[in-house]
This record gives structure tokens, sequence and C-alpha cells, in this order.
């Protein structure tokens, strides 16, 4: 069964990028794998990382502690329809999204971060969920041809979830279009392989101190 057991962003520079993301987020290899890279990318990559929380005070913390660690805001931190959050670029490019469903604070900020979810963005839903339940991905929830999400077990400390492309771009406040490497690769049981929106597969290996921050 392909499940996602890794999440690696190719970066310019490893050791500045596991500085921010340790100072930042608290992100360990378990959530989070670096390695050196320089294809070309131009514009949105196509995907986010978000980090779900319990309370607005942690969404609060985590932008604040991201955006003094070099951080650029791209939707300042704000109540919605869904709840509350904000969004941001790494200095590496990669947009991250930290959300709660809460709009009020229940205590203080724990910084503790309940779900971290993968979103790629795919020109086809329904086609892409198709692509992945073919290579034994459970779904967890769906609605259409808007949203999909699929489950994840012990192993999978990243969740997998596929959004509408410019849906995705819009809700993080950023122009669609983009060109070259989407600068992650998705990491699993199975051998390697490409999705049709061309997000790479790679077979898995166990965090070493080259493969994690």
């Amino acid at each position: 069964m392909t499940s996602l057991t890794s999440v690696t962003l190719e970066v310019a520079d490893p050791a500045t990028a596991a500085r921010f993301y340790d100072d930042a987020f608290g992100l360990g290899p378990a959530a989070l794998r670096l390695r050196a890279c320089e294809t070309p990318t131009e514009g949105f990559r196509g995907f986010t990382l978000a980090l779900t929380v319990s309370r607005p005070a942690d969404v609060d913390s985590l932008v604040e502690s991201a955006l003094a660690a070099g951080a650029t805001a791209l939707k300042p931190a704000d109540r919605s329809l869904w709840g509350y959050g904000g969004v941001l670029r790494a200095p590496d490019g990669t947009i991250w999204k930290i959300a709660t469903s809460a709009r009020k604070d229940d205590g203080p900020a724990t910084r503790r971060i309940d779900e971290t979810v993968l979103l790629l963005g795919v020109e086809d839903v329904k086609a892409s969920k198709r692509f992945y339940v073919e290579r034994g991905l459970g779904v967890g929830r769906s609605f259409g041809g808007k949203y999909a999400e699929f489950t994840a077990d012990a192993s999978s400390p990243v969740k997998l979830a596929l959004y509408k492309r410019r849906g995705l771009a819009r809700d993080l406040g950023v122009p669609a279009d983009g060109s070259g490497s989407h600068r992650v690769v998705l990491g699993g049981a199975t051998g390697p392989f490409t999705d049709p929106d061309g997000f790479s597969w790679e077979t898995a290996v166990p965090v070493t101190a080259s493969t994690g921050i």
C-alpha cells in the first residue's frame, strides 16, 4: 500500500533552511526533510504545507517566530469563515499556511502542531484522486472535484490532500501561474513515480543526519 511517509523540500542551502524551520516551527526530520537543489523554478510551485493547531494563540506564536526567522507574510493572520489563520513564504520559497478551526482562544499558546498537511494544487482533483487510489491510498474526505484528503497512519507524519490549483493559489494569496520544478519530493514505500501534475515520488529511506533537519 502506498502511503506518504516523508516530504523533502529541495532548497539552495539546506543548513540555512534547517535553522529557519527549527526556529520558526520546531520541525524535525520526522515531519520534513531537506536537500540541496538548484533546479530552476518560477512563480507558484503548486503546493503548500499547512500546520493545523488548536487555537488562534498558537497561530500567532508560530507566525511571529517564522517572521522573526526571516519568513515573508503573504496573508496576515486573521479570522475567516473557517476559523483563524495566516500564510507565509519561507526564505527557501516554500509557502506555509498556519491555521486553526477555532475562532477564539481557550487557553495560552502551546506551539503544539496537531497536524501537518501537504496540499497539492492539481488541475483535475477527481483524476488525481483516482490516480492515487489506484496506488493504494485511502480517501479520508472528498468534496467532488474541489478537494480530496487521504488517510494517514503512524508511518505518515504528513497528511496528503489535493486541491484545485487555482483555488489553492487564491487561498494562499498568490498568482496561480508557475513553471519549472515543484521543489518538493514525496516519499513512500513503493518505487518512484510521477503523478499527473508532475509531483515526484521516490522510495523513502530512514531518516539520517544527511536526510533530515
